[in-house]
């Protein structure tokens, strides 16, 4: 099939459905009637000679053939945009463009805050999306473009995700000011003998702490695990627990608490955090402005 054949503005109406699993979210996101994103999909259905999607309940599943052609859909849509964004050269100032980020929220508390104050000076009608991604999503999604960049420890990804480091950050014990056995200082015995806090987004194994205490022939012993830093201060400022965490968040998330920041007694690598894009928005204007952004948010 010729492409001078097909009406391009099919794989947008494809992409919307696939995105939104139902054709009443497909319209309202494209701004189209029902009937319209409907004779679109019939249409596609008998272009491609499969149903594409088929309806559960609620939703439109896609099909084996849906699945196997919507990255490269999305990667030519991309494509496009990035096209049409070097011919229409990005204004800051005016742009009302929404930019998604994955952030872990360990980060977003520290990157957030300079990033808006920066967007509110030179981009204010720019809009922001943190959102936080399957570290297995990360690559697609970046692909896909529905991600325009992401921030995160370094990852296993495929050669056409760009890398590069922004943050090397210490880790730090934190304990309450109050703490019987511990003021202004900690030993190994002493970081040994406390229980500890994990704060961890996986239901179970150990933190990077851990892997250097192992490879010492030591352990700790981990008495609570949460899913946040922010809770993890809170328990740490009314019990004798501690906590391991990196110190940029650490000065952020402490500073109601009034808890200690101590050295960690063993060495531990730097918390290395690096920021992803994908190689097609390499040169895109608005994608570059962004990351140029987001690293001054870092180096504040």
């Amino acid at each position: 099939m010729h492409i001078s054949r097909v009406d391009l503005n099919l794989f947008i109406v494809f992409d919307a459905i696939y995105s939104e699993g139902s054709v009443t979210r497909a319209s309202a996101k494209l701004n189209l009637t029902q009937p319209a994103i409907s004779h679109a999909l019939g249409r596609l259905r008998t272009m491609f000679g499969d149903p594409l999607f088929v309806r559960k309940g609620h939703l439109m599943v896609s099909t084996p053939l849906a699945r196997s052609i919507i990255e490269p859909v999305r990667q030519s849509l991309r494509g496009f945009e990035v096209t049409l964004n070097k011919l229409n050269r990005f204004d800051a100032a005016t742009t009302e463009k929404q930019f998604t980020l994955a952030l872990r929220d360990v980060l977003e508390a520290t990157i957030l805050p300079p990033l808006m104050t920066a967007m509110d000076r030179d981009a204010p009608r720019a809009r922001v999306a943190a959102v936080q991604v399957d570290r297995r999503e990360l690559e697609g999604e970046l692909q896909a473009g529905t991600l325009d960049c992401a921030i995160d420890v370094l990852l296993p990804l495929g050669d056409d995700i760009r890398h590069t480091r922004i943050l090397a950050d210490r880790t730090l014990v934190v304990a309450r000011r109050g703490h019987p056995r511990l003021q202004g200082g900690i030993t190994l015995e002493q970081y040994l003998a406390e229980d500890h806090v994990l704060a961890s987004s996986r239901r179970k194994g150990p933190g990077i702490e851990d892997f250097e205490l192992s490879r010492l022939g030591m352990q700790r012993n981990i008495r609570l695990r949460c899913q946040h830093y922010f809770a993890a201060c809170r328990v740490v400022s009314q019990t004798d627990l501690i906590l391991t965490m990196p110190e940029r968040y650490a000065r952020v998330a402490n500073q109601q608490f009034d808890n200690q920041l101590l050295p960690l007694p063993i060495g531990m690598p730097a918390w290395d955090v690096y920021m992803y894009w994908h190689a097609n928005v390499e040169d895109d204007p608005a994608n570059r402005w962004l990351r140029d952004k987001l690293i001054a948010a870092v180096v504040g």
